[in-house]
This record gives C-alpha cells, structure tokens and sequence, in this order.
C-alpha cells in the first residue's frame, strides 16, 4: 500500500465513530516494523476518556500485538497533526516518521483547542494554575525514583 491508502484507511475509521458520536474526526493507521496495520480513531465521547485520541488508541493497539511499548521502525498515519499527547505518545513509542493530513490550524478552525497547549509549552509551562511543584512532598517522590534506580530497572 502506499501513504495514500494507509490515510484514507485513518479517514474512514474516523468518520465510521465520528458519526457514532464516540468522537471526532481523527483517525490513524500505524504500520509496524513487520509490516501489520493497526487502524484506531478518537473514541473521547464514547469512552469517556480524554485520553482516547486516535494516535494513542492505534498505538495501544500495535504495542498490545507486539508486547512492546518500543514501536521502533513504525511510521504513522494520521488525519490531522498530533496534539502535544500525542506527538508525546509517538516520541515515547519510538514512531519516528508521522504523516498527517490536516495541520494544527485546520483543528482549531472546527473549535479544538491544542494551541492552548502548544501556547503553554511555549511558555515554559509556567502558569501554577495548572502545575504545581509540592516542595514539602518532593522528598517522598525522590525516594520512589532512587529505589527504581537502585533496583536498575528498566528506562524507557
């Protein structure tokens, strides 16, 4: 197949949920290193779950199938460029080419909000009403990261 055919195969999946108002119009085909092709969408309304972007979802999918979360060698194909959780989600998974249909401005003319986030990444994710350094519980958490480092367990 050819890029073309992986995109309309995202398109297709999304408009089939978008119309079942489990969510909106995004969709996305992984092909892994062996070849297999993982189709997901957005589910956010259907499951409840901000979370279930169709990146992420097709990239449950494939690392489920492959019993790994290092997707190295995939590439990625999706209706629309990936929201910073997403991007993330491809970074952490290894996926080092993503192809995307619609471009951050085409979302936010339908009225989704991912500049909010690109704004505040750019601006050094400053603002305290939305993270929060607890220094008095910094302790506890620092003792949590040297039993894993100490166990030498495996960075990923």
């Amino acid at each position: 197949m050819d890029e073309k055919a992986y995109l309309v195969m995202a398109v297709e999946q999304a408009r089939k949920t978008m119309k079942e108002n489990l969510g909106g119009p995004f969709g996305a085909a992984l092909v892994d290193a062996q070849g297999n092709v993982f189709v997901g969408s957005n589910t956010v309304l259907g499951s409840h779950d901000p979370t279930s972007h169709a990146e992420v979802n097709v990239i449950r999918q494939a690392c489920e199938a492959n019993k790994s979360h290092d997707l190295s060698g995939s590439i990625l194909y999706t209706t629309c460029y990936p929201c910073p959780m997403c991007l993330g989600a491809c970074i952490w998974a290894n996926i080092k080419t993503v192809y995307y249909g619609c471009t951050p401005q085409d979302a936010q003319a339908i009225g989704f909000r991912d500049d909010f986030i690109y704004r505040y990444i750019r601006g050094g994710c400053t603002d305290e009403q939305i993270l929060e350094l607890l220094p008095s519980d910094r302790e506890a958490c620092l003792q949590l990261f040297a039993e894993y480092s100490a166990l030498q367990k495996e960075i990923y």
